[in-house]
Order: structure tokens, then C-alpha cells, then sequence
């Protein structure tokens, strides 16, 4: 299972490529991973049936207990049937749905993320761990927002999209919290133990209501269920997969799958049945009153989902067992009847049943299709639809308790709820294929022809859907034997509930037969219910309260940042230094525990440099121009890295060094844009307040770090470094074999953060996309010239290559002179620190940056075209390509069996060099070496070359 997971996230990163080389036509390969996950799932109904559901476990981190558990039981095997099968025939559905003139407009990315999505619902519905399942929980919503937001110019898609973003967000977090309140108490997040083991008590009712909380976000509930129709802005596969048989799906299984353990507690029934029923009679009731034919099935979506979770979420064995018939009919009639709509639209142009006439005669094949689709949607046999509203019917007619208990309530919200869904049913293909009135149409005018046929596929895969329910309606018996099997987890009941099309002249065919006459009545009468809804207006719109409180939230961000954040940098940091200050103060003045002895220094040089940076700091306070600020504060620097250098860190030493030095080459980039002089003239209260407010913080962080180590309770990690560097990095510097070794998930973060960061200053410099396309050009024009570059100018030696490019007044030889000299040096020393940096000061952060200060070297000599020319690549290419080989090397090790980041250790004899010392880390150090020149690259191009041009225009 968690192979196929796998195949699944590998072809939706590959979909965009495949849509690239193939157009539309790459979703046919695409679906045949859904198709080949169904067919798994078939052949493993034999375990299925014998009560043998297969298991997977995979040691993930063995030192914290953590394992990938997988489980497919009935209901994971039905879940995977219906999420694979549909997936794959959605995927087909697109292949002639969209036009291959849309693969430059997110197509690829429409594909990815479409086959990445039934993955991660295939992981859902299969994994046997609470917290695995709120990851792929978390992954739907994300793809969804994708999915649903797809027409990115549109408005309406953007915000639908975030809005089922900010809703599903919500419950996805309310249910994590669940699961950690029931998985601690209970001390296990395996389902199959919790199922076996429920527990009680009030963390786990408390649990368990927050898991209904995401459940009902999930699946469009009340008070969430508006999220879903204004889901509609999606292309409609997107409707026909994830908002009939998978994302909605989702919180549907959830209930399922936790009711056998739950369903018995008071405020679990309370919920389900108070909330499902309400569902189903608002979703039935505006469903009516839809023109829109893809908003017609929305609501009524939102109705079937308040009937399933109802059912489902009941804990009886009738109910449950109705409740897996209904979850796979309305998984195979709503995807049928959205495709229909899709491909009504596709040949007519529109989805409005006042404009459709006759199109019916104009597509019966199709008609057809969606004919048997509405029949199971409303109840009406022979399609399974109807065979499991009568299951449901029948066991609320024989309760255990008797007329008295709440069962009869649930039944008359089931029979009402299925008048309005025969009502709606009717309306749908009526809307959709009836011939009608002109007079309805309007000035809009009647669509009586379908001005572009559809291809086959379009028609077929409907049609294929709409046949399936009745198929599965006739085999309703073999399907009552594997539903028994879940429902088997229900206490047993007097009556015992059965699955079938007939059942002879029952009750439950004449309530039946009674909810066939008042749908017909209530569809017969449209047009004084239309104008009854017309005057009865549900007094609460969710729709409306989630607009107001997200407004509200936006004022109130608005307020708060307006009230501290002024446009003021210094008022800003007053405010961040202030709290800064004030929190820790209130903690030291509260009573710490502090160190016996303090060693203050332990040479006279350390004082010296302290108070080299001491006096600097006062200096730099007072400099009242930027550039000798500048400097001041990088002397500070400097002195830190020579403080690590006196107690024994060159690593670090040398870090600093370079950081600091790349730091006031950004810092001189940038104030060529400003004044010399600091556009403020404090007072001299504000200069004091300020100088209190900086030795506060200075005062404050000393007393923290010196409290820190004298509360030290465990030995410090420290100790062992030295022989773990050895063993386990095979390297004799321990801060670099920490950084690509012991630690390289955090420097993985950091490269994450640095690619960010980079991306962000070339955001705020290129702030048209025409500013980049310059660039790309200016970086073409330069590879092609610079093979043609002659070696003298005016007779003289060329010592850069833009020597001829540059205003003979800015020019200095012996700037020039020294760059040609010494550039070369510098480079093959960042590449002696990348090598070196294992067992000696260096590693692939500091080469970087010695790389990176080369590169600056050449912009200083020659500007922009001595830039390009140094190194002429695009600095995204180094970025990306850098973090592509760092996360390559971590996941390498995972195909031959090791864990992740794995370092292997050789030692490779060279005749007469002798034995090299190699390991594998030196990869995720040529990563982290590329990310940091990437980034160097794109500070010298965005804040040098282009401001460079910028300041060039201004002077025209």
C-alpha cells in the first residue's frame, strides 16, 4: 500500500512533464496508476472475505517507535475501490475534456496535482495510524486548494478556494487535537488498537468531539457546509472526484471509521444524528431552488453527505450497513451526474435549465447515463441507491427500544430528506434534457442544439458510472455479505438488516412508495415552492457569518498592526527589544538558580577585543552617517569572530569572518540608494532612552546565558560529539560533521529559509516580470559575446572582460589588476574549503561564501557584464539545483536500506597521493556550497546589477 502511495506522488510530479510532451492526452497514462491501485484492491478481496485484512509496517525511526502501519480492512477496501476506480475514470474523463491549448495555462499542474490527490486519499483511507492519517488528512486540503483555485484568473475560483482552504484548515487542526487527547490517553495511535480498545472518560469524549469537528469540516456539514457549493468555481472533474467520491468522502469515512468504537457515547449520537439530519433537509432545500445544474448537485451533495454521515455515524448494524450501500452509490451516481454536466456544458456551452431544451434527443446515450444516475440518487429501483435507503428505512421501522426512542425523529428526517431528494432528482433531469417552455429562457434565449459534439470518452465515462450503480444495485446481495462484515462491529440487533432490491411487500417499500409520491408532488409544484422559498429565508446563513468573521479578522489584523507597527523601523524594534527585555527581567527578578563560579575571561586578549567591540558599539550609536555606521557595527563583527578564534572556535572564527564581510558588501550595495546622512536627529533623551534599551538587552541576554548552563540538569551532547563526529560523519570537525551529518534536517530547513530569502530580494527588485526577462536577455547576449572578447583595448592589456563596457571615469587598472590576480585564488580556495571542510575549518556554508565574495570582487571591478561573465548562469538554476542534490543525497541512502542522510564512509586508495578519505555527506555539502553562490549571485544581481540600472536611467 504504501508503494502504491508512492507510485502515486512519483507520477504526479511527473504529470507535469508528461502534460508538456503530451497535452491532455498525458491524463490517459496518468490513470492508469488509479486503475492498477483498483485492481489491487480487487485482487486482495479474497483476504478481504476471509477476515484477513492485509497489514503493512514500516520502521520509519526506530529510536522514537515511529512506523508507517497500513491496514485494509472492508471499509479501507470499499474506500480504496471507490477513490481508485473513480480517480481513474475522472483521469480518462479529462484526457478530452481539457484542450491541449491549455498546458501552458497550469494544465501540468491541474494533472499532478489531481493524480497526487488520490494518493494521498488512498493513504488515508489505508493507513492504521491516527497521525499518518492526519497527514495525508492535511495533504487533500492542500491539493484541493490547488485543484479548486485551478482558473487562476479567475476571482471567484481564488476565493473559493481559499475558502475551502481556511474551512477544512480549521477542522483538520480541531482534529489533531482530538487525536492527540485520545492517542495519549489511550497510549496508542494504531486505529485497529483504539477500535479494539476505546476507552472513556472526558479527554476521550473530548477527543471525540473534536474528531467530528474535522470530520463535519471535511465533508460540508453544518455550519461548514457552504464551502462546498462555492467550490463549484472548479473545473468540473474537479467536482466529480473530490467533491462527489473523494476529498467530501473523507470525513464521511472518519465517522465510519471510528463509530463501531464511539457511536455509543450520548454526544456522539447527539451530533451525528442533530447534524447529519439538518444537512440533509437545508442541502435538499436550496437544491430545489437551483438553476445551475452543477449547484443543483452541490447542495444536493451537501444533503447525501448529511444522509451518510447519519447513517454511518448511527451504531446500528442496519444503519451502518445502509450507510456503506449509500457511500458507494453516491460515489458512482454524483461523479456520473457531474461529468454529466461537464459534458452538457462542453457541447452546449451552458449549465442554466432554463436555457437547455431538448437535448435529451440530442444525447440519449448520455441521457441515459444520467437517467439511471438520478434514479439511484432519488431512491427508485432497480440501482443501489434504492436498495440501501430501504435498508435504512427498514431498520428505523424495527428500533430495539421500541416507537419510543429517538429513532422515529431520525426517521421522519430520513423520509423528508429523500422527498426532497426525489425532488431535486426529478429537477436535475428535467433541467438537463427536457424539452421546455421559451418563455423560461428569457432574453437569454433556449440552447436546443449542441453547437460541439462530444467525443465518445465524454459520454462513455458517465455512461460507465450511471451502468455500475445498477450493476452494484443488482449484486446488491454479494455486496450485503462484505458490508455484514463491518457492520459485525455494531452490537447485534433483533432484526436483522438485509441488502437487497426486494424484500417482498414490506413497510419499508410502502414508506418508500409514499416518499416517491410527495418528491413527484413537491416537483410537480416548483413553481409555488419556488415562490414559498422566495419568502422563507433561513434566518442564519453560514455563508454570511464566515464573510463577516473573516472581514473581522482582517480589521482586526489591520488594527493591531496599525497600533504597533507605524511605518517606524525604530519604533518597531523598541517594541520587538522591549519585550525582549521585559519577560526574561520578570523571570531572573522571580528567583533563578546562578552558576557557583564564573570565569570571566581567560587571556588578557579577550578583554582587549571586548573592549575594541565595546567602544565600536557606543560609536556606532552616535555615527550620524550610514556608511561610517556601517563599518562601526561590522568592527563588532569582527571582534565577535576574533573572541571565537581566542577561545579555541576557527570554525566558527571563520564563518563569522565571511558572514560579517558579505554582510557590509550587501550594506554598501544598498546605501548607494540612500542618503549619507541618517534622515533623523534624535533627541538627547531618545539617544539615552535607546543606549538604556541596548545594554538592557545586552545585560539580559548575558544573565540568561549564564543562568541557562547553571540549570543544567543532563550532561550536555557536547561530550560525545568527538567520537560521534568520528563514528558516525567520519570527519574530525565537529561543527561541519554537525551540520551535514548529525544535524543536516536542520540545515536542510536552513536551505529551505535561504531559497526563500533569495526569492524575496528578487521579488522586491524585480517587480516586473518584463525585469527579469531583461536580465535573462542581458545573460544570453553575454555567453554569446563573450567568446568574441578581444584581448586588447586601444592598444592595452585587457585585465577584466568589461573593461571595454565600462565609463573610462569609473575605471581603476589597479583594481582591475588585483581582481585578475587574486579571483582565481579565491575560487580554488572556497573549492579547497568545500573538500577540507570535514576534517578542517571550512565546509560547504563558509566555501560558499568565499565563492560568493570572489563574485563580488568581479561586480566591483566590472559591474554587471564582468558579473555575468564570472559566472553565467541564472542564479534560480544554482538555488534550485543546490537543494535538489542536498535532498538527494538524503533520500539516497533510504534505496539501499539505510535511513536518511546516511553517511558511507571510504577510503579510496590514489597511487602516489595515497589513501583519500571520502564520504558521502560531501554531496549534501555541495548542496549547501551551491545554494549559498546561488544566493550570493542573486544579492549581487538584484541589488548590484540592477540598481546599477536603475540609478543609470535616473541619471538620463
Amino acid at each position: 500500500m504504501l508503494v502504491l502511495v508512492a507510485v502515486h506522488a512519483v507520477a504526479g510530479i511527473l504529470a507535469p512533464m508528461l502534460v508538456r510532451l503530451m497535452g491532455a492526452r498525458a491524463f490517459v497514462p496518468l490513470a492508469a496508476v488509479p486503475a492498477f491501485t483498483a485492481g489491487y484492491a480487487a485482487w486482495q478481496y479474497p483476504a478481504i472475505s476471509s477476515g484477513r485484512p492485509p497489514t503493512e509496517t514500516f520502521t520509519w525511526i526506530s529510536e522514537l517507535d515511529l512506523s508507517l502501519n497500513f491496514r485494509m480492512d472492508t471499509l479501507a477496501w470499499l474506500m480504496t475501490l471507490i477513490v481508485s476506480a473513480v480517480g481513474a475514470l475522472v483521469l480518462l474523463y479529462c484526457a478530452h475534456y481539457f484542450d491541449d491549448r491549455e498546458r501552458g495555462k497550469g494544465l501540468g499542474l491541474f494533472a499532478g496535482s489531481l493524480t497526487a490527490f488520490a494518493g494521498a486519499m488512498l493513504g488515508l483511507v489505508t493507513t492504521d495510524d491516527m497521525l499518518l492519517l492526519y497527514v495525508f488528512w492535511e495533504i487533500t486540503t492542500i491539493l484541493s486548494y490547488l485543484l479548486i483555485g485551478y482558473v487562476m484568473t479567475s476571482k471567484a475560483s481564488i476565493a473559493a478556494a481559499k475558502q475551502a482552504l481556511l474551512v477544512t484548515t480549521f477542522g483538520g487542526l480541531a482534529m489533531l487535537v482530538g487525536i492527540v487527547m485520545i492517542g495519549e490517553t489511550q497510549d496508542t495511535y494504531l486505529i485497529s488498537e483504539l477500535l479494539a480498545n476505546p476507552g472513556s472518560g472526558p479527554w476521550i469524549t473530548g477527543g471525540v468531539v473534536l474528531l467530528i469537528v474535522g470530520a463535519v469540516s471535511k465533508s460540508a456539514l453544518v455550519p461548514f457546509h457552504f464551502w462546498l457549493p462555492g467550490a463549484m468555481a472548479a473545473p468540473t472533474p474537479v467536482s466529480a472526484y473530490l467533491h462527489a467520491a473523494a476529498m467530501v468522502k473523507a470525513g464521511v469515512y472518519l465517522v465510519a471509521r471510528f463509530a463501531p468504537a464511539y457511536a455509543d457515547l450520548a454526544v456522539w449520537r447527539y451530533l451525528v444524528i442533530i447534524l447529519g439530519g439538518y444537512t440533509m433537509l437545508l442541502g435538499g432545500y436550496r437544491a430545489l431552488r437551483q438553476y445551475d445544474l452543477k449547484l443543483l448537485l452541490a447542495y444536493g451533495t451537501v444533503s447525501q453527505l448529511g444522509f451518510i454521515t447519519l447513517l454511518v455515524g448511527f451504531g446500528t448494524q442496519g444503519m451502518a450497513m445502509a450507510g456503506l450501500g449509500l457511500l458507494l452509490s453516491h460515489s458512482l451516481f454524483k461523479s456520473c451526474l457531474f461529468l454529466t454536466v461537464g459534458t452538457v456544458e462542453h457541447a452546449t456551452g451552458t449549465r442554466d435549465v432554463r436555457r437547455l431544451s431538448g437535448i435529451g434527443r440530442r444525447m440519449p446515450w448520455l441521457t441515459a447515463g444520467a437517467i439511471l444516475a438520478a434514479l439511484s440518487m432519488a431512491g427508485v429501483g432497480p440501482v443501489l441507491g434504492f436498495a440501501a435507503k430501504e435498508t435504512a428505512i427498514d431498520a428505523l421501522l424495527h428500533p430495539d427500544g421500541g416507537w419510543e426512542t429517538f429513532d422515529v425523529v431520525v426517521l421522519l428526517l430520513v423520509a423528508l430528506g429523500s422527498v426532497l431528494t426525489f425532488g431535486y432528482s426529478a429537477r436535475f433531469v428535467w433541467g438537463a434534457f427536457a424539452r421546455k417552455d421559451p418563455a423560461l429562457a428569457g432574453d437569454a434565449g433556449q440552447v436546443t442544439t449542441v453547437s460541439h459534439p462530444p467525443e465518445r470518452l465524454l459520454v462513455a465515462v458517465p455512461g460507465v458510472l450511471g451502468l455500475a450503480g445498477l450493476v452494484a444495485g443488482l449484486a446488491s446481495p454479494l455486496l450485503e455479505v462484505e458490508f455484514a462484515r463491518y457492520a459485525s462491529a455494531y452490537p447485534v440487533t433483533d432484526h436483522e438488516p438485509h441488502l437487497a432490491l426486494w424484500s417482498g411487500f414490506v413497510p419499508a417499500l410502502g414508506v418508500s412508495a409514499l416518499i416517491w409520491v410527495l418528491g413527484s408532488l413537491l416537483f410537480l409544484g416548483s413553481a409555488p415552492v419556488a415562490h414559498l422559498q422566495r419568502r422563507l429565508q433561513v434566518p442564519l446563513d453560514a455563508g454570511r457569518v464566515y464573510q463577516q468573521l473573516v472581514r473581522g479578522v482582517d480589521r482586526l489584523a489591520l488594527e493591531v498592526t496599525g497600533g504597533f507597527q507605524r511605518g517606524s523601523l525604530p519604533t518597531l524594534l523598541a517594541i520587538i527589544l522591549v519585550v525582549l527585555v521585559t519577560l526574561p527581567t520578570v523571570q531572573l527578578v522571580r528567583g533563578v538558580t546562578w552558576p557557583d563560579d564564573i570565569t570571566w575571561f581567560d587571556r588578557p586578549a579577550q578583554v582587549g577585543v571586548g573592549v575594541v567591540v565595546v567602544f565600536a558599539a557606543i560609536a556606532a550609536t552616535r555615527a550620524r552617517r550610514r556608511l561610517r555606521a556601517v563599518f562601526l557595527v561590522s568592527v563588532t563583527g569582527y571582534g565577535t569572530a576574533m573572541l571565537f578564534l581566542l577561545h579555541g572556535a576557527p570554525d566558527l572564527a571563520l564563518t563569522q569572518v565571511l558572514v560579517e564581510t558579505v554582510t557590509l558588501v550587501v550594506f554598501v550595495l544598498v546605501i548607494r540608494r540612500l542618503s549619507g546622512r541618517f534622515p533623523d536627529d534624535p533627541s538627547v533623551l531618545t539617544r539615552r532612552l535607546r543606549a538604556v534599551l541596548g545594554v538592557a538587552v545586552g545585560a539580559v541576554v548575558a544573565a540568561v546565558a549564564m543562568t541557562a548552563v547553571a540549570v543544567r540538569s543532563q550532561e550536555p551532547s557536547a561530550r560525545s560529539l568527538i567520537e560521534t563526529a568520528k563514528e558516525y560523519g567520519g570527519g574530525d570537525n565537529i561543527v561541519n560533521v554537525i551540520l551535514v551529518d548529525v544535524r543536516a534536517w536542520d540545515t536542510m530547513g536552513e536551505l529551505s529559509v535561504v531559497l526563500a530569502a533569495a526569492t524575496g530580494v528578487t521579488s522586491l527588485i524585480f517587480l516586473k516580470q518584463d525585469a527579469v526577462v531583461r536580465a535573462r536577455r542581458a545573460l544570453r547576449q553575454t555567453w554569446r559575446n563573450r567568446s568574441t572578447a578581444a584581448t586588447e583595448e586601444s592598444g592595452g592589456q585587457r585585465w577584466i572582460a568589461a573593461a571595454q563596457e565600462l565609463d573610462p571615469s569609473r575605471r581603476s587598472t589597479i583594481f582591475e589588476v588585483v581582481t585578475r590576480l587574486v579571483f582565481h585564488t579565491i575560487v580554488l580556495w572556497s573549492v579547497y574549503l568545500l573538500f577540507s571542510g570535514h576534517n578542517s575549518p571550512g565546509g560547504g556554508f563558509a566555501a560558499g561564501l568565499v565563492a560568493g565574495l570572489a563574485l563580488a570582487l568581479r561586480y566591483l571591478a566590472g559591474r554587471g557584464y564582468e558579473l555575468r561573465v564570472a559566472l553565467p548562469v541564472m542564479p534560480g538554476l544554482l538555488l534550485g539545483g543546490g537543494l535538489f542534490l542536498a535532498a538527494a543525497s538524503a533520500i539516497l541512502p533510504m534505496f539501499f536500506g539505510s535511513p536518511p542522510l546516511r553517511t558511507w564512509i571510504f577510503d579510496v586508495p590514489i597511487p602516489i597521493i595515497g589513501d583519500v578519505h571520502v564520504v558521502t555527506s560531501l554531496l549534501f555539502d555541495l548542496g549547501v556550497y551551491l545554494v549559498v553562490v546561488g544566493l550570493m549571485l542573486d544579492i549581487l544581481r538584484s541589488l548590484g546589477s540592477s540598481l546599477d540600472e536603475q540609478i543609470a536611467q535616473e541619471g538620463e
